[in-house]
This record gives C-alpha cells, sequence and structure tokens, in this order.
C-alpha cells in the first residue's frame, strides 16, 4: 500500500492567469456522502471554477443517500453516462466524500464502469468500514458498518479494480471515520491530510490543489 504523506505547506492554488483545464481534461462527477447532497462541493468547485475549469465539466449530484449504496451505484452509471454525452469526454473523474466512495467504487468493480474514469477520488471514504455507522439506521449506513457484507464483497479481491488512477485521502482528526486506516485502499495512491475534520476536508485549499492536480495528471 502506498502512503503519501501530505504535511508540506503548499504554493498557493490558484496561480494568476493560468487554467489548469485542458484539452485532455475530463468532467468532474462529484458524489457527496451521507446525509448530504451536492451543494457539500460547492467551495470546490467554486476552486475549479477558479481555476479555469468551465461549469459544464463540474456536476455536483445529489442522490437519495438513505438507499442502498448498490443503488446508487446504478442511478450514478447513469449521471456518468449523461455527463460524457452532454460533453462529449471518453471518460469522467469522480471526486467523492465519505460514503459517496462506496457507490462509486461499487459502480467501477460491479457494473463495469471502471472503463469510464480515468481518476477516482476518495476524501475520508469508509472505505472498509467505520464504527461510527454503528450507531445509524438506514439502508446506506448498515453497509458502512466493518464487516458488512457489502463491504466484505466491495473489498474481496482487487480494491482498485481495471485502468483508473485511484486516490484516496485521509484525516487523523477526523471523528467519523474510524479507524483512520479504513480510508486508505491497497493500489491508491493513500494521502494523509493536516488535522482536518471530517467534513472540512472537502474545503481546505491544500486538499483541492491536491485533488486538481491529481485528476489532471491522466
Amino acid at each position: 500500500m502506498s502512503t503519501l504523506l501530505a504535511f508540506t505547506f503548499a504554493a498557493p492554488v490558484h496561480a494568476a492567469d493560468t487554467s489548469t483545464f485542458g484539452p485532455s481534461s475530463h468532467p468532474v462527477l462529484f458524489v457527496h456522502g451521507y446525509s448530504s447532497s451536492g451543494s457539500y462541493w460547492n467551495a470546490m468547485a467554486d476552486d475549479f471554477r477558479a481555476d479555469g475549469w468551465p461549469s459544464s465539466h463540474l456536476d455536483q449530484w445529489s442522490y437519495d443517500w438513505r438507499q442502498s449504496n448498490a443503488t446508487t451505484a446504478q442511478q450514478l452509471g447513469a449521471e456518468v453516462d449523461r455527463l460524457l454525452a452532454a460533453t462529449g469526454a471518453s471518460k469522467v473523474d469522480i471526486v467523492t466524500h465519505s460514503m459517496g466512495g462506496l457507490s462509486s467504487r461499487y459502480y467501477a468493480k460491479n457494473l463495469t464502469g471502471s472503463g469510464k474514469i480515468d481518476a477516482w477520488v476518495s476524501l475520508a471514504g469508509p472505505n472498509h468500514g467505520t464504527d461510527w455507522a454503528n450507531g445509524c439506521g438506514y439502508a446506506s449506513c448498515f453497509e458502512m458498518r466493518i464487516g458488512s457484507p457489502f463491504l466484505t464483497s466491495l473489498n474481496s479481491g482487487d480494491e482498485t479494480p481495471g485502468t483508473p488512477r485511484y486516490g484516496t485521502w485521509w484525516s487523523p482528526c477526523d471523528t467519523i471515520i474510524n479507524p483512520d486506516s479504513s480510508v486508505s485502499l491497497n493500489g491508491a495512491t493513500n494521502t494523509q491530510t493536516a488535522c482536518l475534520g471530517h467534513t472540512a476536508i472537502g474545503s481546505d485549499q491544500t486538499v483541492y490543489g491536491q485533488v486538481r492536480d491529481f485528476v489532471s495528471g491522466g
């Protein structure tokens, strides 16, 4: 498992008069987590726009977070196809927060979605479960429990299947994802952030710069 420690101070993420969006850039599909919505991504989407990305290539998708992640994965597949058709792109980059990583991983592994993804990002994802999920009651939450049948199946075999580039970011101060090691995936670039709360990771400027560079690297 590769681990990249990210405690260095980054340069300002917005370079004057410089766009990080180019002919090889893919549209970004943002997938929120439990008890959230597409508005979670307002700050990061604004950062992408400030770096030259058109709004047409930034999809802050919302879905019913209470349903099974397998159901969400099917709906995500339809949204990927819609976004590809709307932009004329051949692949998408998927950026997820928390539980959003599970449906998108299911899509990549079980619904032939890996061929349509260039880069996949998990911010504070319960990829191997979290004890926090022992106290909530929807289908999606049951699936986040450590050792759940959903996660056991999802993590069996190759944790990073297909050709996408997989990256995870985890914080040592995240009190929602326990243990911290749950986030990292075998075969991914796994990055430790500074001391950030579970929701703060999606609006942190250093994390944004790293995610932007990661999705731009393909």
